[in-house]
């Protein structure tokens, strides 16, 4: 019985498999379309999430005058390269400022493995909330805690020794001072996990040989040993105020000191989303384009395919066929096109992602993972289904006001 539930199913694969290449093209574009969007999808809110986490807790960066963007993209996410470094007899307003509640220093320079080195003291860790679950902290130069990714893609462990490179490339090498690890941290879901930190002195001693003459043992002038370090230098330093509310009055006072700069990372976040923001909307038009065009061509398929069919339909009609099963087996043939488009589509766009954070875990510290369903993604694949019927209900409805005879008659 042709009305029955299963004999429509079947009749509608049926005609899937007369025209094969086409029923893949419609499944392609749709596919193609589904794809571009839930990259997008996937790719912003998991790079959002992950930059305001990382910046969570940090309402200003202080560092050498340059660019506010390159100051908070080096020193908070460690994906640029400094503005430069300050002295610290210039960072001392910052670091004894009454309206700091916490202000973390750090010295920034070397690389391990394509991980930034950052000298600093354990007040980062405290920012984040992290832990040394294994070893201990620093105490001397040349220790060193590593990040939960960095122990497992290196395969460090408490007591082994590493050679760190000189600059963000990590061209030339301290080998004359290997480091020790001594402990490592928990997973935080932050940057810390992929970050080696150690003490400023280690980076102090790394970059200046004559740094170690000041403990050598012998008597010093107090005064002089206190000129010198006023002459150290550091890269950044991370601060929280104790009233976040009045971070614009306290980055504009920063600005008037000569050779300071200091960055909102929620200004310069916002900043950034802005401009990733301009090139995310245009490939999300160019999905939408690639979709309707797939829901185009599966309407002109379905309505050709129609035209095809009208003796077929018609034979149909005089077996026993009603106008409902006609009629649903072209809205099903539609529904299947669009599932299958939806079905390929979330499958590529979860496939490039994985792929494509993996690379970017390599090449920038930054990791995506195609793992992640957003309720986004429902709401698209509802809409594309909704949309492929839709496509169909015009062929359907004029199957279903066919003239059985007329159509005979005209063979």
């Amino acid at each position: 019985m042709f009305s029955a539930p299963a004999s429509v199913f079947a009749l509608s694969l049926s005609y899937l498999r007369r025209r094969p290449l086409t029923a893949a093209l419609n499944v392609v574009l749709m596919a193609l379309g589904i794809a571009t969007i839930v990259v997008l999808l996937l790719a912003s809110r998991q790079l959002e999430e992950r930059l305001e986490r990382d910046a969570a807790g940090i309402d200003l960066v202080v560092g050498a005058k340059g660019s506010p963007l390159q100051l908070v993209l080096s020193a908070v996410y460690h994906l640029d390269a400094p503005t430069g470094n300050v002295r610290m007899k210039d960072a001392r307003f910052v670091l004894e400022s009454k309206a700091v509640r916490r202000a973390v220093p750090m010295a920034l320079g070397d690389t391990y493995a394509g991980h930034a080195i950052v000298g600093t003291t354990p007040a980062y860790l405290d920012l984040y909330g992290a832990t040394v679950n294994d070893g201990r902290l620093w105490e001397g130069v040349r220790e060193a805690v590593v990040g939960a990714d960095v122990a497992q893609e290196q395969r460090l462990t408490v007591g082994r020794t590493f050679v760190s490179a000189h600059g963000v490339g990590g061209v030339t090498s301290h080998t004359d001072a290997p480091m020790t690890v001594v402990g490592i941290m928990g997973k935080t879901g932050t940057v810390l996990d992929r970050l080696v930190l150690t003490s400023i002195e280690t980076v102090w001693a790394n970059h200046d040989h004559d740094y170690g003459a000041a403990d050598d043992g012998a008597a010093h002038d107090p005064h002089l040993d206190s000129l010198r370090m006023a002459e150290r230098e550091i890269t950044a330093i991370v601060v929280q105020l104790k009233n976040p509310a009045a971070g614009y009055l306290f980055a504009r006072t920063v600005d008037g000191i000569e050779n300071l700069k200091a960055a909102q990372p929620a200004f310069e976040l916002a900043r950034l989303f802005r401009l990733f923001g301009v090139g995310a909307q245009a490939l999300q038009v160019f999905g939408a384009v690639l979709l309707a065009t797939a829901l185009l061509s599966l309407f002109v398929t379905l309505y050709s395919a129609l035209e095809d069919r009208r003796y077929d339909v018609a034979m149909l009609r005089t077996l026993g066929a009603s106008r409902s099963a006609v009629f649903r087996s072209l809205v099903i043939e539609g529904l299947l096109l669009a599932a299958m488009g939806v079905g390929l589509g979330l499958l590529l766009g979860h496939a490039a992602v994985e792929v494509a954070g993996r690379a970017m875990a390599q090449a920038q510290g930054l990791r995506l993972t195609g793992a992640q369903f957003l309720p986004a993604e429902a709401l698209l694949a509802l809409a594309a289904l909704a949309v492929g019927v839709l496509a169909a209900l015009l062929p359907a409805w004029r199957a279903y006001r066919s003239d059985v005879a007329a159509t005979l008659a005209e063979g």
